[in-house]
């Protein structure tokens, strides 16, 4: 396996485990809280909170930062990229605090403005959400380091701890949704455990210990790595100022894309009670395919891109990109149509819902399944550009997104609903992915051929690409077989098993029916 096989390979296993503790601590709060007007407004209040978090070191400044980083490892040494790590690290808190104390202040318009996250909310409960918000900027201060510590680590080409942390998140919430929440202690056999009765607060409470257990973990990676803090800003630096001007644009582009959840509150807000849930849930469903595939490979392809690019290997850049790209397709197309025609037993018994609530999320989550192939190519898109430490094209791409998702939410929301709104959130982000990658073959056109003209290279874009137009049609054929096999296992057992045993079992079985037509991607899995 290649050095990128393996690190995408490892991220891939924990965030696998990640992702299970994390339906099982969905499946848990949702059993407690069902979809009622105290788990919206829970599911609400973390828009902003998160918003700060992933503009200031999630991932506005990671991606920005992990290309300069690598380049200073690469021809400077690691010396030199700590001292500008603490420079950004310092920046970053500072900034975050800031930011926190005014969310804190301004909360309630924030909450309830026509423009606001929950405009539609009763009055009792924008009184939870700006409670509830007020507490979860505590998580974020301390997602301020840690998040940078992923991105230091990364840029190290260390991915073990960095893909730990996520578990300790997640082990955090559920202690949250285990002790802190309930108001009757779980019972495990002879064993009762401790109730707290704190309610949605409790789980808010397991969001901070979450975060404070997962930069914890960050912090041996640091040591070994030989981090050393220094109590310094210089804005004189030209490294420091190399990561600010990839900042800006990469700041701009999160806002773009943190803008959609909180459009997408703002809409639900207004739909019947368990809307803003259903659509929590729905993309949380969405994200366990997107992680193992788009988010796993993306993560490990950006230090790689990167000293590419560094080292101007522009052959080994692209063939990296157009192997990356072939292989999300292939898996995510079958996977999305086989998701969408198998899932609904397994909902409908895990989340406990009633059978209108399992309708409501299982059309959301199908519409979000439609566009699990975009999602996933975005995370390819959008990393190509920032190793090239071009800011500007995903920037323009994700303001497209958020044009095309506002339009198309509202329109969606006012015909079918949570699952109209999912199916805008789809045709965004795949325009967006389109956009990303035919921009992308553009510069590679153009780099190889001059001054031709756009439509012409336009053109040589989708003629140029033999390869990936078979493995297109593969995964398409991969689809239509597996999802036959899905819909005729269903039917000739319908009456003879549980619905559960028949969904799970029919998505296996499309699974290893698609998986000989896709074999020569899965392969090249190994070899990126």
């Amino acid at each position: 396996m290649s050095r990128l096989t393996r690190a995408s390979l490892l991220i891939a296993i924990f965030f696998s485990l990640d992702k299970i503790l994390a339906i099982f601590r969905q499946v848990i709060i949702a059993r407690q809280f069902g979809l009622s007007a105290a788990l919206d407004a829970f599911n609400v209040a973390n828009n902003i909170p998160d918003m700060l978090y992933v503009l200031i070191t999630g991932g506005g400044l990671a991606l920005a930062f992990i290309p300069v980083l690598s380049e200073i490892l690469t021809k400077e040494g690691r010396d030199k990229a700590w001292a500008l790590f603490s420079q950004i690290a310092n920046l970053a808190f500072l900034v975050t605090a800031v930011l926190a104390l005014l969310i804190t202040v301004f909360a309630e318009p924030l909450v309830r403005s026509a423009w606001g996250v929950a405009p539609g909310f009763s009055s009792s409960q924008q009184d939870l959400v700006v409670s509830l918000m007020r507490l979860d900027l505590i998580a974020t201060l301390i997602f301020s380091f840690s998040g940078l510590a992923v991105a230091g680590l990364q840029a190290n080409q260390h991915f073990l701890l960095p893909a730990m942390a996520p578990l300790l998140y997640n082990l955090g919430q559920i202690f949250g949704a285990v002790i802190l929440a309930p108001t009757i202690g779980y019972q495990i056999g002879p064993l009762t455990l401790p109730a707290m009765g704190m309610g949605v607060q409790g789980l808010v409470y397991g969001v901070v210990i979450g975060a404070a257990l997962h930069f914890t973990i960050q912090v041996p990676g640091l040591v070994v790595y030989g981090f050393r803090w220094r109590p310094k800003i210089d804005f004189h630096d030209a490294q420091v100022i190399q990561v600010l001007k990839l900042l800006g644009p990469r700041v701009l582009t999160m806002l773009f894309i943190q803008l959609t959840f909180i459009a997408r509150d703002n809409i639900a807000s207004h739909l019947a009670q368990g809307a803003v849930t259903a659509l929590t849930y729905g993309y949380m469903i969405v994200q366990v395919p997107e992680t193992l595939v788009g988010t796993a490979i993306g993560t490990a392809l950006l230090p790689t891109l990167s000293e590419q690019v560094a080292k101007e290997e522009l052959a080994k850049f692209k063939e990296t990109i157009q192997r990356a790209v072939q292989v999300m397709v292939a898996i995510t197309l079958p996977a999305a149509v086989i998701l969408i025609l198998g899932i609904r037993p397994l909902l409908q018994v895990v989340f406990a819902f009633k059978g209108v609530g399992t309708d409501l999320l299982y059309w959301t989550a199908c519409g979000f399944l439609i566009g699990l192939v975009g999602q996933c190519l975005v995370e390819v898109g959008a990393r190509s550009f920032y190793a090239q430490q071009d800011a500007i094209t995903p920037l323009l791409a994700a303001g497209l997104n958020l044009c095309l998702y506002i339009i198309l939410a509202n329109i969606g929301a006012k015909a079918a609903g949570a699952p109209g709104i999912s199916l805008g959130d789809s045709f965004a982000f795949t325009s967006e992915a389109i956009a990303l990658l035919v921009f992308l073959n553009l510069r590679f056109l153009h780099s190889q051929q001059g001054e031709l003209l756009f439509f012409k290279r336009l053109g040589r874009v989708f003629s140029s690409q033999p390869e990936f137009n078979k493995a297109f049609l593969r995964a398409i054929v991969a689809a239509i077989l597996g999802s036959a096999v899905v819909v005729g296992f269903s039917l000739l057992l319908a009456n003879h098993l549980p619905s559960l045993i028949i969904g799970i079992v029919s998505m296996i079985l499309g699974v290893l029916v698609a998986m000989p037509l896709i074999w020569k991607e899965l392969r090249m899995l190994v070899h990126l």
